[in-house]
């Protein structure tokens, strides 16, 4: 029997209620819980009063020095008033693991920087909570170096995309000049490796929130401030922070003394968004292209409830779904070897918006068909009628799937669309332009938007394996701003500047500190409130030292 995980919001003594309904629960947090069940039983939770909401796990994937100067960071660290190197702070990788072995995550001594290492892929022996997955201590990671017996800590990061991430947040390698090259390099690590299907390239939302869980515990325990950085993102979901998984990051960041960063994603010109004002009584024609080799997709269809159309989906051979309205909530149609599954939603406690899902999947061994799709839409009564569609994103469906005419807009990744998070974009500060593949916010400026943008291409980082190599994508974006933010908490904490120096304190003093073009207005939907500048976001913070206000 195949189990499902779910996210579910809770009240009282959820553990029997998941019990009657033949699952598990596992206790995240005094308001949500993750589920074990089988997937007949899931309509069984509606009965039950202890059950707020509930929401299917999603796959989320990785949005797959001269940087360091860009961003005026190397100033706050060589600048003898400040000397800011994270010493006293946690810096948190959540990703595809880390070469614990590389040197710039060593201390002079040869010793392991990290505190603890949970790799959720890898059975054996669970973090204290957890059922999952294997936890190694910093002693024993030191063993492990100590006497080069790799088995002894036999996590690996097979793809190199954590080791990269956590190179610039926190690496104290040396580059070509002999300078260090992360941003907070004495900053203490913990690091979780994500996911337990082998894939270092995406991990499930039930799986990120154990990790953040286990993240917020550890540094409670080690009673340090930690500054978060989870370079993962997904397109499904109405990209307004309103999903539980979205909700969960939300509270779980007014926990202990955090700061939670997250990259806006690679979708800008992906060509994975649609967006268009519908009218009452009209037919409308979207076209879309699926590339070669995929065994399935979804669309993402986000709608205002008021709102009352049908659709009918046309497949590359010319074959039809038929027409399929809200009086078929969930329709499966086959054609050749393909399954097209239709959801129609409902709105849930946190929004007016209405979800129509459309799943496409392949026979087994058997690919969907490439080519062109027609989406119709056959209006009827139309009292908003703007409406969203999202594609899955590049790493599950290539750029060769697309929109014939996409939006740029609304295009950052679920869940850098939660609330008290900071967003970061990604820019190439070589030229000072914003990436063409970074995520943009809202059309109209509004929530959500990036918070600030850092430098994306061609980032030196640590190699896993050894040595060292250029990386681009946002994800490389977002480390800037974790090890920023683990700066910003020494200054704040550990050195007793300003004792709640963390949270939404932190994203305020970054936008404040950014750099901002004379030509560009802002904030924006690209750069958000400006780019990186540590140096003047450190010199704000001195203004407001703790007992100046």
């Amino acid at each position: 029997m195949a189990l499902t995980e779910i996210i579910v919001k809770y009240n009282g003594d959820i553990a029997s209620a998941a019990r009657s309904a033949g699952g598990t629960a596992e206790i995240i947090s005094s308001n949500y819980a993750i589920f074990s069940i089988d997937s007949d039983n899931i309509p069984m939770l509606y009965g039950y009063t202890e059950i707020e909401d509930i929401e299917v796990s999603k796959n989320l994937y990785l949005a797959a020095s001269y940087n360091l100067i860009s961003s005026c960071i190397r100033s706050v660290a060589e600048t003898q008033s400040y000397g800011l190197t994270g010493l006293g702070v946690i810096t948190a990788i959540i990703d595809s693991g880390i070469d614990y072995t590389h040197p710039a995550f060593r201390n002079s001594n040869g010793t392991t920087r990290i505190l603890s290492i949970w790799d959720q892929s890898v059975s054996g022996n669970p973090p204290a909570g957890f059922t999952r997955g294997s936890e190694y201590t910093r002693e024993q990671i030191n063993q492990a170096l100590m006497t080069g017996n790799d088995s002894l800590v036999p996590t690996k990061d097979f793809s190199g995309h954590g080791t990269a991430v956590a190179g610039i947040a926190a690496g104290n390698g040396l580059g070509s000049s002999g300078e260090t090259m992360g941003v907070a390099p004495e900053s203490d690590m913990i690091v979780v490796k994500a996911g337990r299907s082998g894939n270092d390239f995406f991990a499930q939302s039930t799986e990120i929130m154990r990790a953040l869980r286990y993240i917020i515990d550890k540094s409670r325990f080690f009673n340090k401030p930690v500054a978060i950085n989870m370079s993962f993102g997904m397109n499904s979901g109405s990209h307004n922070g309103d999903s539980l998984f979205e909700e969960f990051i939300s509270e779980i960041s007014n926990e202990w003394k955090c700061s939670i960063i997250i990259p806006t994603g690679n979708e800008g010109s992906a060509g994975h968004h649609y967006h268009t004002l519908l009218s009452s009584n009209q037919m409308y024609e979207i076209d879309f292209f699926t590339a070669s080799g995929i065994e399935n997709f979804y669309l993402s269809l986000w709608k205002d409830f008021a709102d009352s159309f049908s659709v009918e989906l046309i497949f590359p051979d010319g074959s039809s779904s038929g027409i399929i309205g809200i009086e078929n909530q969930i329709k499966t149609v086959r054609s050749s070897n393909i399954a097209l599954t239709v959801l129609y939603g409902q709105p849930s406690r946190y929004s007016v918006s209405q979800e129509i899902y459309f799943l496409v999947r392949s026979s087994e061994n058997t690919f969907i068909n490439s080519g062109l799709w027609k989406l119709k839409i056959f209006t009827s009564t139309i009292v908003n009628g703007n409406i969203n569609i999202w594609l899955p994103t590049l790493e599950e469906v290539t750029e060769k799937t697309y929109f014939s005419n996409p939006d740029v807009n609304n295009t950052m990744t679920i869940p850098s669309t939660a609330l008290k998070v900071i967003r970061v974009s990604g820019y190439n500060d070589r030229i000072g332009s914003i990436a063409n593949f970074s995520g943009v916010g809202n059309r109209n400026y509004a929530m959500p938007i990036p918070d600030i943008a850092a430098p994306c291409v061609n980032v030196l980082s640590a190699k896993s394996g050894g040595g060292f190599d250029a990386f681009t994508g946002t994800s490389f974006a977002a480390p800037f701003v974790t090890g920023s933010a683990a700066l910003m908490m020494q200054w704040g904490i550990a050195d007793g500047n300003s004792p709640f120096f963390y949270g939404e304190r932190i994203r305020a003093f970054l936008r404040l500190g950014a750099k901002r073009r004379p030509n560009i207005s802002y904030p924006n939907a690209s750069f958000g409130y400006g780019t990186l500048c540590l140096s003047d976001t450190v010199s704000y913070m001195e203004r407001y030292k703790w007992g100046s206000i």
